[in-house]
């Protein structure tokens, strides 16, 4: 994945700690301490780590204009990309200051004050790393988001898409490899999970989304967002799940409407499927209806997606959830 190899981020103080102490080892010989061969060694030394600590830095990130529509999309919802971008251009900026600084200050040296000059050049160093300390942080703290986006391959992808609760993360688990979180309470899953599964030698990935909530997109949070952002960018087909017996807290007609809205936005096959129908409070007339609890139907709805995908027909998809469209008929 593009931001798995980012390596920790120090801080001003840590990198400076480890420059300045690298750059002891010429005085530490013992010969010379004062001469201005060892001063201005320690000068170059210590620019020298902290130049290559702070560019190699901004060279482990990617560059955000050639990223995919998915990950730049991921990345701006998670971190922000002009926040990123600001960030590295300023600890670019203090790796190339650095390394000019001490290139003056070699200059300066002289033999009766060179101790002095080596201690200015400290000084404008350390102030100018000191400088960059909130953006080193920021981008230890992006690295760290960043890192946890999950790698979409290039095989036919499933979309498991739904409101909160209604057991996307259950069906993800009972069908693929991937183990999510699971509980019962709204918004567990807090993240993109990833799964795959294998049918007649084809191999297929099935993306488990956040929960989705039917409101404008400029109200969604940021947890919602990643979920549009996979809808929008990766799925060859979206498998909406919905909870008739409404034991998710959110009503049919609410669930109803999300499934109209993602039929409306996007333009990929959707697969409506009523999920809990072990429960004795499940009612209306679906045409897949499953329990991700004891397994029923699970299967066969997965071979169903599988076929629709094959198909390449989004009018399959959209009979397959044509039935639930009206409330009325299932209250």
């Amino acid at each position: 994945m593009i931001y798995e190899r980012l390596r920790t981020v120090p801080t001003a103080d840590e990198l400076l700690d480890q420059a300045f102490r690298r750059a002891l080892r010429p005085a530490m010989s013992g010969k010379g301490r004062g001469t201005v061969s060892i001063q201005r060694s320690m000068v170059q030394i210590a620019s020298d780590v902290l130049s290559v600590r702070l560019l190699k830095t901004v060279h482990d990130f990617p560059n955000f204009d050639e990223l995919s529509p998915f990950y730049y999309e991921l990345t701006e919802i998670i971190v922000g990309i002009e926040r990123l971008k600001m960030s590295l251009a300023s600890v670019q900026w203090a790796g190339n200051k650095v390394h000019s600084i001490a290139r003056d200050y070699q200059r300066k040296m002289k033999q009766e004050n060179s101790v002095h000059i080596r201690k200015q050049a400290y000084a404008r160093i350390a102030s100018i790393v000191q400088e960059v300390d909130e953006n080193l942080r920021f981008l230890n703290d992006a690295r760290g988001k960043l890192r946890k986006l999950p790698e979409i391959s290039g095989v036919p992808t499933i979309i498991v898409a739904g409101y909160p609760n209604v057991g996307k993360s259950s069906f993800v688990r009972r069908v693929t490899d991937a183990k999510p979180e699971i509980a019962t309470y709204p918004f567990t899953t807090k993240g993109i999970y990833i799964g795959h599964f294998s049918r007649d030698k084809m191999r297929y990935q099935v993306v488990d989304t956040p929960g989705l909530l039917d409101r404008p997109l400029d109200s969604r949070n940021a947890i919602e967002l990643q979920a549009i952002t996979a809808l929008k960018h990766v799925g060859d087909l979206v498998l909406l799940l919905i909870d008739p017996a409404e034991h998710c807290g959110y009503p049919l007609t609410a669930q109803l409407s999300l499934l109209h809205e993602i039929k409306q936005t996007l333009a990929i096959p959707v697969l409506a499927v009523a999920n809990k129908c072990d429960l004795a409070d499940f009612h209306g007339d679906w045409e897949y209806k499953i329990s991700t609890e004891t397994g029923y139907g699970v299967d066969e709805v997965v071979q169903r997606a599988i076929e629709i995908i094959d198909s390449g027909s989004s009018q399959e998809g959209e009979h397959a959830s044509e039935d639930v469209q009206g409330e009325s008929h299932y209250q």
